[in-house]
């Protein structure tokens, strides 16, 4: 991070971030229909469960199902186990939001399964359009110092990113017949709200934007091979990329090396315990 004329400025020229907030924005554009579409496919699928919990199904049905479901994990085992530290990552991440640990009791009753995890990939991005506005609310008050446009414009494109997320996720919630999630039922969203309120420059909220960034990133990924349905890691995929495009900008933005791994780790991925409605 630089200080320049009493200010902070980013560890890349204007031009540059300017180009990779372009790119970003393709990518996400790009990503649309697909996310779109595994999101009604992930509706379509959560209508099933409930049809098929509602009419008990014959046993050849059920065998067709148990051997879909079965295929739908092995594909998914196979395509996250290309070593041996990401066997690990997948069997510490399944254990931090599996059964051993018990999510608020109104969490529990709301969202449940798969849909958890669409509750909290919404929560994740609220949290992330919330922080990003009090950024520009900030800025705007005075109260970060000079910001230079470049950085405001990716703080908006990244902003808007987030919200087109949450709307695909929330409207897996509706169509599935469960509320919206409009806030952030986190419990470490105060601690988020305090680190907003407490930095004085855009390279600090930088750093905690980072933060945040990386948990989604990394959930997303998380998602992928935690989750049964089909759709939702269809879902999940299309939405990582861009999610770890915000990471690796806002790396740069602080003079960090972006890509410190090989494969995308999931030791930030929140857990579905963190949800608390």
């Amino acid at each position: 991070m630089s200080t320049v004329r009493g200010g902070w400025e980013p560890e890349i020229s204007e031009e540059q971030l300017a180009r990779l907030t372009r790119d970003m924005e393709q990518a996400h554009q790009d990503t649309l229909p697909a996310m779109r579409a595994a999101a009604v496919d992930l509706v379509e699928e959560q209508r099933g469960k409930a049809a098929r919990r509602d009419a008990p199904a014959d046993a050849s049905r059920r065998r067709f199902l148990i051997g879909a479901g079965g295929l739908a994990a092995a594909f998914a085992l196979a395509a996250c186990s290309s070593s041996d530290d990401k066997k690990k990552t997948s069997a510490s991440a399944s254990t931090a939001a599996g059964g051993g640990s018990s999510p608020s009791a109104s969490g529990s009753g709301t969202y449940t399964g798969d849909l958890k995890v669409v509750a909290l990939a919404t929560a994740l991005e609220n949290q992330a359009v919330g922080a990003y506005q009090a950024t520009l609310d900030a800025a705007k008050a005075g109260k970060l110092g000079t910001v230079p446009p470049a950085v405001a414009t990716f703080v908006q494109t990244a902003m808007k990113q987030h919200a087109d997320h949450a709307k695909a996720w929330n409207a897996v919630l509706t169509g599935a017949g469960k509320p919206a999630i409009t806030d952030v039922p986190l419990s470490n969203q105060p601690a988020t709200l305090k680190a907003l309120g407490a930095a004085k420059d855009v390279g600090a909220v930088a750093k905690l934007a980072l933060q945040l960034e990386d948990q989604a990133a990394q959930t997303y990924l998380f998602a992928t091979y935690n989750v049964a349905s089909p759709a939702g890691i269809a879902t999940a995929a299309t939405i990582a990329p861009v999610e770890a495009m915000h990471a690796a900008i806002l790396n740069f933005v602080l003079g960090q090396y972006p890509v410190p791994d090989d494969f995308l780790p999931a030791d930030k991925a929140a857990s579905p315990t963190l949800l608390t409605v």
